[in-house]
């Protein structure tokens, strides 16, 4: 990126980060081949390099549109013309339309495009083996050819996976979007049920006290006493309804987080009951908000297959055990800002978080169990 008269000039797209400008080093191995090359034949090799990076900038600037292919054809052909014409040495320019045709979408359109590199390569490769390739330029160009040829596989892969983590992301926030209209939705509901009768009739009872306090003076403080009692009640209406806004239950994250494995394509299992009433509902919210980020960590980062899921209940503590079969935790074990925030919050209920390789990595929260007492009116 460059500036000119205090305006950003993008040579590609900074989504792409520095990854195209590491990749023009390898430009250097032609240009210091066209140095052996003298006359017109030379001009016209430094001509086709620069078409060539030309090209190479557009291929990253029009992805997904119609003009791609046609650049990406430029490439193809320029290093036809220098693999046949120039010399066998120019076939590793194959690794740049290589990279560019892993970025298909379409089955068709990726194995044209794998054709038409098989063929680019190939041929020239055929046609310089006798005259022109002696015995060590065959053991470095063979191995090359084979490596390329697979690179788009690997190219598109990376590219579905990306893909479908962009999709995940996407659903998440559109299924929080939705859930939090639903709690508007039913807050508003349980404001209008709980607390407009209540209110109404304090209002009913006020203006009653008003015209009472001086006809009939003892009605009025009974009145009064009503009222204070009407407004305790209307009291510990609030502080339950304020008490059930809370996060998800240990019950309904089980099944949100059911659905986010099943759309990354991970299979999911479930062992223990379904009864959580023993434990307290902000128990319940930090270990759903544990449990959600224990999730989120296996699909962006374990490359896991297959999670499982256990809770068991016991008499003085409740253990959650998330198991992924995906590349573990490695040696190091220390935490990073997702696993540590899940430690800070199993903090606030006394709880632990243990991490261990087993066959993948085993995430393991321990919560002390806290009886639930009543709340007083």
């Amino acid at each position: 990126m460059f500036r000119l008269k205090g305006k950003k000039i993008e040579i590609f797209p900074r989504k792409f980060g520095f990854f195209p400008y590491i990749f023009l080093v390898y430009m250097l191995y032609p240009v210091y081949y066209l140095t052996k090359e003298t006359g017109v034949k030379q001009i016209l090799g430094y001509l086709m390099i620069v078409i060539f990076l030309a090209s190479y900038q557009q291929l990253y600037s029009c992805m997904a549109k119609r003009k791609f292919t046609y650049w990406l054809a430029v490439q193809l052909l320029i290093v036809f013309i220098f693999s046949l014409f120039y010399s066998s040495n120019f076939l590793m320019l194959g690794f740049f339309p290589a990279n560019f045709i892993g970025w298909y979408r379409e089955k068709q359109k990726f194995y044209r495009g794998l054709a038409c590199l098989a063929f680019v390569e190939i041929a020239p490769f055929i046609y310089n083996i006798k005259s022109l390739l002696s015995p060590t330029q065959l053991l470095y160009i063979v191995p090359f050819i084979i490596i390329m040829m697979l690179s788009p596989f690997g190219v598109r892969s990376m590219n579905r996976r990306m893909e479908l983590e962009k999709q995940l992301d996407q659903a998440n926030q559109q299924i929080e979007e939705l859930v939090k209209r639903e709690e508007r939705v039913r807050i508003a509901r349980d404001l209008h049920d709980t607390l407009g009768h209540t209110l109404s009739l304090l209002t009913l009872k006020s203006q009653l006290v008003q015209r009472l306090i001086t006809a009939d003076p003892n009605r009025a403080r009974s009145e009064a006493k009503e009222m204070e009692v009407t407004s305790r009640a209307a009291l510990k209406q609030v502080r339950e309804l304020v008490t059930d806004m809370r996060g998800a239950t240990i019950a309904e994250e089980l099944i949100q987080i059911q659905q986010i494995l099943r759309a990354a394509g991970i299979t999911y299992q479930y062992e223990g009951g379904n009864d959580f009433s023993k434990i307290t509902p902000f128990t319940q919210n930090i270990v759903s908000m544990c449990m959600r980020e224990a999730a989120t960590n296996i699909v962006k980062h374990s490359r896991a297959s297959h999670c499982s899921i256990a809770i068991v209940q016991g008499p003085e503590q409740v253990r959650v055990m998330v198991h992924d079969d995906g590349m573990g935790i490695g040696k190091s074990k220390s935490f990073g800002n997702g696993l540590k925030g899940m430690e800070e919050r199993l903090a606030l209920i006394e709880g632990s978080l243990h991490l261990s390789p087993h066959n993948g990595t085993v995430v393991e929260m321990r919560i002390p169990v806290v009886k639930k007492e009543g709340v007083a009116g």
